[in-house]
């Protein structure tokens, strides 16, 4: 269930037809702020309004196509569930920590052309880009786009936004970089690797927002909670906890 000040899009489904839930956000405090972790992948912080993202690589699957690697295209889809959130959450603001193109061979006409027609439809969200090591080869969206391109740290509240989670900074590093997951067993081997956010007492690493990722396995340490992404956010029981997935 969002947190009030998180409208929910407008449902068109007629009366009588099934209405699946809305995907559960989770409700914690960072830096002694509100925030919400949302399942499209996405942090929220309600009083500033301000939707955040990292590693979208957009573009990434047309760099594999013209290295003449088969690759499905992403970009789009990827477009829609980040407006799905912006209509979710009602933000005005949008910073993406890093990586938002993948590569100089990914600004193809075609994804050139997607993301603009996003930018289109969003004319009046503010929109910051952190740059990370992607944006460095790939190069800054072109100024029509209206992004703001800064690089690390950007100061926000008390959070300083990042793509290195170990940039040293003052303030509570908010970053990308890593797309950690983790990875759950279970009886008769089963196995499921899952995105998470990763959250300590100095900094929290969000997933990787773009769907044509990789991922890095992480480890908890003491202090980290991990909440993965499995249609919900769902916070990840130490060992010894009763788990919130366990089954009869």
């Amino acid at each position: 269930m969002p947190e009030s000040g998180c409208p929910i899009p407008h449902d068109e489904t007629s009366a009588g037809e099934r209405r699946d839930p809305a995907p559960r956000p989770f409700v914690l405090s960072l830096a002694g702020v509100s925030v919400t972790l949302l399942p499209e992948r996405a942090l929220f912080w309600p009083r500033e309004r301000t939707l955040i993202i990292a590693d979208t690589h957009l573009g990434k699957a047309a760099s594999f196509r013209a290295a003449a690697i088969a690759a499905p295209e992403n970009s789009i889809t990827d477009l829609g569930r980040l407006t799905g959130a912006l209509v979710r959450t009602g933000a005005t603001r949008l910073a993406i920590l890093g990586d938002f193109l993948h590569a100089r061979a990914g600004r193809t006409p075609t994804v050139l052309a997607a993301i603009a027609a996003w930018r289109a439809a969003h004319p009046d969200l503010e929109v910051l880009l952190v740059r990370g090591n992607h944006d460095v080869r790939a190069g800054d969206p072109p100024p029509e786009w209206g992004i703001t391109c800064l690089n690390a740290p950007v100061a926000l509240g008390p959070f300083a936004l990042c793509h290195d989670p170990d940039t040293a900074t003052p303030g509570y590093v908010l970053a990308g970089h890593l797309h950690p997951a983790v990875v759950l067993t279970g009886p008769g081997r089963q196995r499921e690797r899952l995105p998470c956010f990763l959250v300590g007492p100095r900094r929290a690493i969000l997933p990787a927002f773009g769907s044509f990722t990789g991922h890095t396995t992480v480890y908890p340490g003491a202090g980290d909670r991990a909440y993965l992404i499995a249609g919900e956010v769902i916070e990840m029981q130490r060992p010894g906890e009763p788990s919130t997935l366990a089954r009869p």
